[in-house]
């Protein structure tokens, strides 16, 4: 078996996955043209003998590791020139938006896993969002017509496709023609549970990275709206953006270690969704915790969310109406008042253990179709 993954250059839910993979193949080879070792699964074997003296691999650690997008345009041909053709039974690729370009590498069935088709090469709105100026829009839109145009090149050639979401699923049948079963991600739920001794307390809680297409300026005037205290747990580029939009009602945190996270999660009223994600790990996570979520009703969150059950859904729309729908929620009390152990149990069916199931299942049948 061969795992090929994009990039590793922050560990997040992807590299989680990437990790999985590695656990249902132990012996597997995986390959990544730019790698940053501590952004790798640590338990993936054999060890980055094949990758990390890779020639991107060399000049992302000779620049400091500062930035991984100048090497971006570099990566689908370093992709392409894999050694993977007659070495191996299978290819199981995790794709973000260049990954599907090893399919050009083999000869063995491709099993594709999509965490999406890249947003930002398919939708205008998302890329002007990430974009930083006329400058930036102007390369991301160069390199999002090269994204597509691989993406649509590459599917002829995967024997099966796997999405992590029904939302996912419908952008592969969109985009690049082709059918997708739908394998939700691994959440560590170990590291996240309930505590009964911990009461609820009266504050909103927005967790993750602050980017723009997770939307945290929402959750920010949402509370304002309805009057709520808001905990924002997490850093980024945005962050200094926010400060200067929230109130003396927000209080930002910073990144934080799963154990002050998972308190959090045990204490807050209810975790806010406002952005559209693929998946979403967080919301999981909290409602692991027993907290309700409260997201739009678009992308992951149909999966994940269940309406009165572990959460509520917003009505996707225009900003002013998603903050309002918002904060309309928020002013009930009762549109929180869920069974934690009820909300827990749902999160039980996003396990690491489901996920490699599914997935070995999945590629034996394309191995052996």
């Amino acid at each position: 078996m061969a795992i090929v993954h994009e990039r590793f250059t922050e560990y997040g839910g992807s590299e989680a996955v990437v990790g999985e993979l590695a656990r249902i193949w132990p012996r597997a080879r995986v390959f990544a043209p730019i790698v940053d070792p501590t952004a790798a699964p640590a338990h993936a074997h054999p060890p980055w003998d094949t990758i990390s003296g890779s020639p991107l691999s060399r000049i992302h650690a000779a620049t400091g590791r500062r930035s991984h997008a100048p090497l971006l345009p570099f990566v689908p041909r370093a992709l392409r020139r894999l050694p993977l053709r007659g070495r191996f039974d299978a290819v199981v690729i995790s794709h973000h938006a260049f990954a599907t370009q090893a399919a050009f590498a083999t000869d063995a069935p491709v099993i594709a896993y999509v965490h999406s088709p890249a947003r930002w090469a398919w939708e205008p709105e998302f890329r002007a969002r990430e974009a930083g100026g006329a400058t930036g829009r102007a390369a991301l839109a160069a390199l999002g017509m090269l994204a597509r145009r691989g993406e649509r090149a590459a599917a002829g050639h995967l024997a099966a496709v796997v999405a992590n979401s029904r939302a996912v699923a419908d952008r592969i049948r969109d985009r690049w023609e082709l059918p997708a079963a739908v394998v939700h991600p691994p959440v560590r739920l170990d590291r996240f549970s309930l505590d009964p001794a911990v009461a609820r307390e009266d504050f909103l809680l927005f967790a993750g990275r602050l980017v723009p297409y997770k939307r945290p300026d929402l959750a920010i005037r949402a509370a304002q709206r309805a009057g709520c205290r808001l905990v924002v747990v997490g850093d980024g580029r945005y962050r200094a953006r926010l400060e200067a939009l929230a109130g003396p009602e927000t209080t930002f945190l910073g990144a934080a270690p799963d154990d002050v996270l998972a308190d959090m999660y045990r204490r807050c009223r209810a975790l806010l969704m406002p952005g559209v994600e693929d998946f979403g790990i967080v919301p999981v996570e909290a409602m692991a915790c027993g907290a309700p979520v409260l997201a739009v009703g678009a992308g992951g969150a149909l999966d994940t969310v269940l309406p009165g059950r572990s959460g509520a859904h917003i009505a996707a729309g225009a900003d002013e109406a998603v903050i309002e729908g918002f904060a309309d929620v928020l002013r009930d009390p009762g549109s929180t008042d869920l069974c934690p152990m009820e909300i827990r149990h749902h999160a039980e069916s996003f396990t690491p253990e489901v996920f490699r199931t599914r997935m070995a299942e999945i590629v034996a049948a394309a191995v052996h179709r």
